[in-house]
């Protein structure tokens, strides 16, 4: 979860019994470079290195929220603006990130929110899809296709991006991450992919979205920052395309960890179903 909760998110959180912080994960530090700030690395084809583990503050963020009156900032409050407020003041939030939908689809989004313990399939330990499971933390590359990896907080998932000038495979069923295919604008590596399930949702509100849905990844690398930014394209149900708000990782010099079991066991302990969250992750 890489974005904005709201403050009941910690709560719904916690019935993922799989849910584990990583001392060596909390204390990881970024490299030393050589690096210069506006230098990016490159492989031998010329196209930027994008190489490397990269802290995307999805696991250090739960254990330092930052108060914005009612609510709680859990990840990237610096990057987008957001620091905690003076005593007594109300914390500014920015405007939800959230994709607008068709007038005869908002009532069905709305009570997935008003229902998500009961409706979020993240909460099942399902995939969180695209492109709510954001950047990724860790890439390897090489000339010819990239891997994406995800340590997340339903489990370790991967990615395989062609880069080698192939189309979108046409042999496989639809998937929770899609299928990707992947090239390169200038220094902007693009990924776009289609071939969705409709089974996971768009962000943590209820967005659900079709098996049209088509996302578009641009990642950028300046020094030791990588710069991530997703794009949903869902025509059915969405009035426009739907551009996430950008999101920067670090590089880390400490590795992801082999995720562990994810359990739903206390959802159905759960005696308060009306917790839903009031922002994006």
């Amino acid at each position: 979860m890489k974005d904005y909760l709201g403050i009941n998110c910690i709560l719904a959180a916690a019935i993922l019994t799989g849910l584990t912080l990583s001392t060596e994960t909390l204390q990881a530090q970024a490299p030393d470079s050589t690096n210069d700030a506006g230098t990016t690395p490159r492989l031998a084809d010329g196209t930027p290195d994008l190489n490397g583990v990269w802290d995307t503050g999805g696991t250090a963020g739960f254990v330092r929220p930052v108060q914005l009156g009612a609510s709680i900032c859990i990840f990237a409050c610096e990057e987008l603006g957001q620091s905690a407020p003076a005593e007594g003041a109300t914390g500014q939030r920015p405007p939800p990130d959230r994709p607008s939908y068709k007038p005869e689809y908002v009532a069905r989004v709305k009570d997935l929110n008003a229902r998500q313990v009961e409706e979020d399939p993240l909460l099942r330990c399902i995939n969180p899809g695209l492109p709510r499971i954001g950047a990724p933390d860790k890439i390897v590359q090489t000339s010819s296709q990239l891997v994406f990896l995800y340590d997340d907080v339903v489990g370790n998932f991967f990615r395989v991006i062609p880069t080698d000038g192939r189309g979108h495979r046409t042999d496989v069923e639809a998937a929770y991450l899609g299928d990707s295919i992947g090239y390169w604008e200038g220094d902007t590596l693009v990924v776009e992919t289609v071939n969705f399930t409709d089974e996971t949702w768009l962000i943590d509100d209820g967005s659900f979205h079709t098996t049209d849905l088509r996302v578009v990844e641009r990642l950028n690398r300046t020094g030791d920052t990588l710069v991530w930014q997703a794009t949903a394209h869902d025509p059915a149900v969405l009035t426009e395309p739907w551009a996430m708000r950008p999101r920067t990782a670090t590089l880390t010099d400490v590795d992801i960890l082999q995720a562990p079991r994810c359990v739903d066991r206390d959802l159905p302990m759960m005696y308060d179903t009306s917790l839903s969250h009031d922002n994006p992750r």
